[in-house]
Order: structure tokens, then C-alpha cells, then sequence
């Protein structure tokens, strides 16, 4: 009897919109290298360890960030808890392990990896969106400066300016917010499990 692993139905799309986004991705498996590697293979994926203990991962996740990279580490087994914890951000999904689950820092909650690409969409909306608003805090804040040293305004001109950034930064920052797609079920798809 040889036993081969189930793929996930969502994975070869996943690894190849992953792939478009410019990441680069690994299999990290305990697993033996033949079906590793069939399983690289299969996904498209180009670097794979096989055979690899739970504190080895946790090490391949370590050596990974002192080369200055982020990891994100998607996991659903016990043996995946370590790297899970050592990662810039973990994965995992309802029905993994409970380690698994207790230690990731978001769960997807359907289950599957189908949501992470719309993940991804929402950190990059959220990053260019805190650019944006050290920006509307800033610029402001360099004119008003000018403006009393060169203009000679007044404390009101600078109070008007400041406030009306203040203003235009609290709106900038519920943004990503009215662009998220209501969800009719409402249930969300994904889990932080760091929010207290």
C-alpha cells in the first residue's frame, strides 16, 4: 500500500497567483523527499525540504528572515507549531490541529486557502492606506511650519490647517473598510487570533 497526500483543490491556483505576486515559495514537509518532491513539482514549486523536524522548520523559517525576508508560514499540523510561532506571519485553518490553530495568528475560517489571495489584497490596501496617512500628517504639518516662519500666520491659520489633516487622515484610514465586499452570511472567512 503506498499512500500518497491530498491536495488541496485551491492549491495550484493559490501557488501560481503567490508566484504572480512576485513571492517566492517553499515546501517545508516531514514528509520523505519522493512525494516531496512529486508534490513541488505538481504545485510548480522550485526549492523544497524534505524529512524535516518540527525545530528544523522553525531554523529554514529563521535562516529565511536573516536573509531580510518576511515569511509567512501556512501550517495545519502539530509539527508546523514551532515555525508558526517563529514567523513574520502564520497561517492556519479551521478543523488544523488546535496548536495549530492556537498558535497562527489568523485562521482562515472556511477551511481552505481560497481567501488568502483577497488576504493579501487587504495588508497591501492597509499599507499603501498607512502611507497615505503619514503623508496627510505630514505635509500639513511642514506647510504650517512654513507658513508661521515665512508667512507670518497665525495660530488660527495653523489650528485650521491641522485640524482639517486630522480630519482628512481619520477619513483616509476608514477606507479600507467601505472597499470591503459585505458579506451577506456574515461570517467572516478569516480569523485574527491576535485580536484581544
Amino acid at each position: 500500500i503506498e499512500l500518497h497526500a491530498t491536495i488541496r483543490p485551491e492549491a495550484q491556483a493559490l501557488v501560481a497567483d503567490l508566484h504572480q505576486r512576485g513571492m517566492t515559495t517553499y515546501i517545508i514537509s516531514g514528509d520523505q523527499e519522493a512525494p516531496t518532491q512529486q508534490l513541488a513539482q505538481t504545485l510548480g514549486i522550485g526549492r523544497y525540504f524534505a524529512n524535516t523536524l518540527p525545530e528544523n522548520k522553525a531554523d529554514l523559517v529563521a535562516a529565511l528572515q536573516e536573509e531580510g525576508k518576511s515569511v509567512c508560514f501556512i501550517g495545519d499540523g502539530i509539527n508546523d507549531s514551532i515555525a508558526l510561532k517563529t514567523a513574520n506571519v502564520s497561517i492556519s485553518m479551521r478543523g488544523a490541529t488546535t496548536v495549530a490553530t492556537d498558535t497562527a495568528q489568523i485562521v482562515m475560517m472556511d477551511g481552505t486557502l481560497n481567501q488568502l489571495g483577497h488576504l493579501f489584497e487587504m495588508v497591501q490596501r492597509f499599507e499603501t492606506n498607512m502611507k497615505t496617512n503619514l503623508l496627510i500628517a505630514t505635509i500639513p504639518s511642514m506647510i504650517c511650519l512654513g507658513g508661521i516662519l515665512f508667512l507670518h500666520w497665525g495660530v488660527l491659520v495653523g489650528a485650521v490647517i491641522s485640524g482639517g489633516a486630522t480630519f482628512a487622515g481619520l477619513g483616509n484610514s476608514i477606507l479600507p473598510y467601505l472597499k470591503e465586499p459585505n458579506d451577506s452570511k456574515g461570517d467572516s472567512h478569516v480569523h485574527d487570533t491576535t485580536a484581544g
